[in-house]
């Protein structure tokens, strides 16, 4: 069968993914108010089945998709009970006692075209370099709990180099885009769906959805669908069969409790992953609580023992009882199939260790736009959207696998299987090639680029045997003059910083929940 026109967008399932598709597509899609709207956007959502809505961590990228709906920023996290986040802190994963921070933004300078590590490496080997971490505002300012927006003003400054993204509460996120969407025409449904119709051809399925049928009894009907389902994947793979790709044997973790507790002072603007014996917590702290919760494996801790550990390593009281989630880390084998595509946790699951769950969906949405049919369906944007996504997906799953794999712990069964566990070609080969001479490359479009790599693997204990060549061209005394300005123009610009507290209060503090 085929479609001559894709008009009726059904999206289904609310929460976060939901409601950015919902808020995107409204402001991509449809005429200002008051002319016809060329598609119609309906959401489907019910207050039957629960969201999983935690503390959100996020990364810089989801500054330009709020820009593009036209949200202001300070609005935005006043909505949210939002607050800022510089980078992540690592603790305990390189080894136990060990901590880090992968701060947004570079470390240091490139100089004479070469990449700052190898000047720094040349300088280590003659014991004459600082900590590597010392060279970036956005890893010496954190843990200080300091925090202001770039100075367009000060060009040439690292305080114009400042980069940031938010914690805010996924909920009222998802609250904040609905109340977008709905003033843009986007209809909202309240419906628990019992039953998934699709097209037939000579008696047999077609493989293309027709309609929804719910509880009600009544028929939503749609020309192109968005399954926003979470887990569940109700239209990508309880009905079209998309597949599963399991990568449970490279991140073993399949369990997560989660809770929030009291909030603590001075909020510090990283978010928080610390090492345990069978998995990670992480410590996200909001303007009203800070969320927790505690990844693990089951197959090296028991539930009963992981929720102990979590409410054992509050920084405050627990404000609700711990709340379960169980999943597969993996990926659909296909992302897009007929009329449906998948976005969020019904397309693929990966753990929240570097933060890159709500980007999945900002970039899916993009891909969607740039692929969106005109007339009927194509198979070649098809291929290639679901190749795009695969790309994505497999270079951010090397990029957190390398956290567990670069370990030197050996104090666990669990942290022993990540040691020693064969991992991706493609991971192996970034890290033999740091390993080498230090030097690091950012592949097609893969979202972490060469810093973010740098300060993961050095911080996870990664050493070169040497560096480049040509970073031995320049006197040893100038090149450490040179590094020596970096750090110390970068503890001065967070010596004027505010405290992350004081520049919230001055400029998007939430009213009381």
């Amino acid at each position: 069968m085929t479609l001559k026109a894709l008009r009726r967008i059904v999206i289904v399932g609310g929460g976060t993914a939901g409601w950015m598709c919902a808020a995107a597509l409204s402001k991509l899609m449809q005429p200002e108010q008051g002319n016809q709207p060329l598609w119609q956007i309906r959401v489907l959502e019910s207050d039957e089945i629960g969201i999983i809505g935690v503390g959100e961590a996020t990364i810089p990228a989801i500054k330009s998709f709020n820009a593009v709906l036209g949200i202001a920023e300070d609005d935005f996290l006043r909505a949210t009970q939002g607050t800022f986040k510089l980078g992540i802190e690592f603790v305990n994963w390189g080894g136990l006692g060990q901590r880090y921070v992968h701060g947004f933004g570079a470390i240091g300078q490139a100089l004479d075209g070469i990449a700052f590590q190898h000047h720094w490496l040349r300088l280590q080997a003659h014991g004459r370099a600082g900590d590597l971490f010392d060279y970036s505002i956005n890893t010496v300012a954190p843990l200080q709990g300091k925090f202001m927006r770039p100075r367009a003003d000060m060009a040439g400054s690292p305080l114009a180099e400042i980069a940031h993204a938010f914690h805010f509460d996924a909920n009222l996120y998802a609250r904040f885009l609905r109340q977008h969407a709905e003033q843009r025409q986007v209809q909202r449904t309240e419906g628990r769906i019992v039953e998934v119709l699709q097209h037939a051809e000579q008696g047999q399925s077609s493989g293309l959805i027709s309609g929804l049928r719910l509880a009600s009894g009544e028929v939503v009907e749609g020309d192109f669908f968005i399954d926003c389902s979470g887990l569940r994947a109700l239209l990508i793979e309880q009905t079209l069969h998309a597949g599963f790709e399991d990568w449970s044997h490279w991140l073993p973790a399949d369990r997560a409790w989660a809770v929030p507790c009291a909030s603590r002072q001075p909020l510090l603007p990283f978010t928080r992953s610390t090492a345990h014996s069978a998995g990670w917590q992480w410590r996200i702290p909001l303007q009203h609580r800070t969320g927790n919760g505690h990844v693990f494996s089951s197959a090296f801790m028991e539930e009963g023992a992981a929720a102990d550990l979590l409410l054992s390593k509050l920084d405050g009281e627990a404000l609700a009882e711990p709340r379960l989630v169980k999943f597969r880390t993996g990926r659909r084998k296909q992302f897009w199939v007929g009329n449906c595509v998948a976005l969020g946790l019904a397309s693929g699951f990966m753990e929240p260790l570097e933060s890159t769950s709500i980007h999945l969906i900002q970039t899916a949405i993009t891909r969607l736009m740039d692929l969106f049919p005109r007339q009927g369906l194509d198979a070649a944007d098809i291929a290639s959207y679901n190749r795009q996504t695969q790309f994505e997906y497999e270079r951010i799953r090397d990029f957190i696998i390398l956290h567990y794999k670069a370990t030197r712990r050996d104090d666990s069964p669990f942290w022993n299987y990540c040691r020693e566990m064969a991992v991706p070609d493609s991971l192996l080969e970034k890290m033999e090639l740091y390993r080498s001479n230090g030097r690091i490359y950012r592949e097609a479009n893969e979202l972490f680029w060469e810093p973010s790599w740098l300060q993961v693997m050095h911080g996870q204990g990664l050493r070169p045997r040497a560096y480049h060549p040509l970073a031995d061209v320049r006197p040893l005394a100038q090149v450490q003059d040179w590094a020596d300005n970096i750090r110390e123009v970068v503890q001065r610009c967070v010596g004027v910083m505010p405290m992350q507290g004081d520049f919230i209060a001055a400029n998007c503090a939430a009213p009381p929940l």
